[in-house]
């Protein structure tokens, strides 16, 4: 029987594995900079959550949530996004009670959507996000923009366009959505029936709708920008300042809406501009979602984020040609001649790895020839070989694989002459 991993899935191979931990350690050191600790949620949720908070127009919660009942009959969901579980954390554990605020969260790991597989967009996929909650300030929407800008930089992308609008407040959102019905009403039935569900519950989605994005009516379509009360366009025109003090570029698109039913104000988009990346070249979206905390049972509390998915910027640095993940880090490969030194070999591994240096040998039985070549496949700075002569002396040759020059020293000086070279590098 030939078992294969379900479609939409896939695995990520060694010879890909050291590009993930380049991006999620560059991740981890920005956010140890901004000041953002990290969170990590449930992989399921209670299926409410997500019908609250995400909301139950969007498509995720219609189409493309994986949704089971368990042994006691509860209905849980695998989680599509990870803002909904944060906030949910973020009530049940009360941090809404911590002195310093806003919390700066963040998280990275698999979810889970039932849509189409395409190149980066799988069923499913990793996200890093970031969460800031419990602020008002048009300064923290900067900041976390300046985040998600910084980590594609941090990893080599340049080909990068910033995209930025504001929804408004609930007045402002009012207003438009009256403009938006009485705009679309007329001719519904011309679009898809996913668009007419939307007309009376979320007709701002509309603009979203993937099916019916040439329509004539929705290059017509009332702007957002037009109904915003001067208060959302007073903090819009904030964001937009804290934006340009950091010399950042972004480009204003009043027809930008996000596909989840929380947010407001600021929403953005990180596109990619690179030749053959393909039709959808968002890498990442966020934005702010004051309101969602109470939704979900917590007091006033605003908060702002983005979520951007590791495989669509690994696919962004293909498409630039950026190369990552590419350093080896094999320091020392330690060749035994035969059965009687292997076990020499071996505790010399051992002994450089107890001192931080990385160690390898040989598990296959192969002769010294084979030996020295699986030492120059994997990269090895430094090959000791130990032979009886080695084992009598109780001395062995370092031998760098570069320039091969050669050390003469006893087995117990190895580790210490290396970690002085290292520190000499540094």
């Amino acid at each position: 029987m030939n078992i294969q991993a379900p479609r939409g899935t896939y695995d990520v191979l060694p010879d890909q594995s050291a590009k993930w931990q380049e991006v999620e350690q560059k991740i981890n050191n920005l956010c140890r900079l901004y000041q953002y600790k990290e969170i990590r949620t449930p992989i399921f949720e209670h299926t409410e959550l997500f019908q609250r908070g995400v909301g139950d127009t969007t498509d995720i919660v219609q189409k493309e949530m994986y949704t089971f009942q368990d042994r006691g009959e509860r209905s849980l969901t695998l989680r599509p996004e990870g803002t909904a579980s944060v906030v949910r954390s973020y009530v049940e554990n009360k941090l809404f009670g911590m002195p310093d605020q806003p919390v700066k969260l963040f998280y990275t790991g698999p979810m889970f959507r039932y849509e189409r597989p395409q190149a980066g967009r799988m069923r499913q996929f990793v996200q890093f996000g970031v969460e800031a909650i419990g602020s008002k300030d048009p300064a923290i929407d900067a900041e976390v923009i300046s985040l998600a800008m910084e980590v594609y930089r941090a990893v080599g992308l340049k080909q990068l366009r910033l995209v930025i609008n504001s929804l408004g407040d609930t007045e402002s959102r009012v207003a438009h959505k009256k403009a938006l019905v009485t705009h679309f009403e007329p001719s519904i039935n011309e679009f898809c029936s996913d668009c007419q569900t939307r007309l009376e519950k979320n007709p701002l989605r509309i603009l979203d709708c993937k099916v019916d994005r040439q329509h004539p009516l929705m290059a017509t379509a009332p702007s957002l920008a037009d109904y915003l009360n001067e208060e959302s366009q007073a903090y819009f025109d904030e964001v937009q300042a804290y934006l340009s003090s950091m010399d950042i570029e972004f480009v204003v698109d009043p027809n930008l809406v996000r596909g989840l039913d929380y947010y407001n104000h600021t929403a953005f988009e990180i596109m990619s501009d690179a030749e053959g990346f393909g039709a959808i070249t968002t890498l990442a979206g966020g934005g702010r979602y004051n309101g969602l905390v109470e939704d979900l049972g917590g007091p006033e509390s605003p908060g702002i984020g983005f979520a951007m998915s590791i495989e669509r910027l690994l696919l962004a640095l293909e498409m630039e040609k950026v190369e990552i993940g590419q350093s080896n880090n094999l320091e020392v490969y330690v060749v035994a001649t035969d059965e009687t030194t292997k076990k020499k070999a071996f505790a010399v591994v051992r002994d450089l790895r107890l001192n931080g240096i990385s160690a390898d040998m040989d598990f296959a039985g192969r002769k010294v020839k084979a030996q020295m070549k699986s030492a120059d496949r994997k990269g090895a700075a430094f090959v000791v070989v130990i032979g009886e002569t080695e084992l009598e002396s109780g001395k062995v040759a370092l031998k760098e694989m570069a320039t091969g020059e050669q050390q003469e020293m006893a087995f117990e000086e190895i580790a210490a002459s290396l970690l002085k070279k290292k520190s000499l590098e540094e």
